[in-house]
């Protein structure tokens, strides 16, 4: 298997692109993006039927690690998975919004 997997950087991404993010739920509640859905790594083997249909189907983690090993596993299964480089970090370094559920200040955790 190839070490290298499909990855964008942020700032190719339009504004409004759907993400995956697969962060844990401590993660995720913290701040994520609003086009955002989630589903945590350490759940997907278990939840593929949830696994959003988008092509290409961007994922997300915190810096890029875990959402680099999503995608070569979802790429595995005949996903067209882009792997997001550098992850929420990088999102919310360019000037992404980052919004939480409950209205609290968000925050990269």
């Amino acid at each position: 298997m190839s070490d290298q997997v499909p990855t964008v950087r942020v700032s190719d991404l339009p504004a409004d692109t759907p993400i995956l993010d697969v962060r844990e739920l401590d993660e995720w509640t913290a701040g994520h993006a609003p086009s955002a859905r989630h589903l945590p790594m350490s759940e997907l083997a278990g939840r593929m039927g949830e696994v959003p249909g988008d092509d290409p189907l961007y994922v997300v983690c915190r810096s890029g690690g875990r959402s680099a090993r999503v995608v070569a596993y979802l790429t595995q299964q005949g996903f067209p998975a882009v792997n997001v480089a550098g992850g929420m970090q990088e999102w919310a370094a360019t000037g992404r919004e980052v919004i939480t559920d409950d209205g609290s200040a968000p925050r990269i955790a």
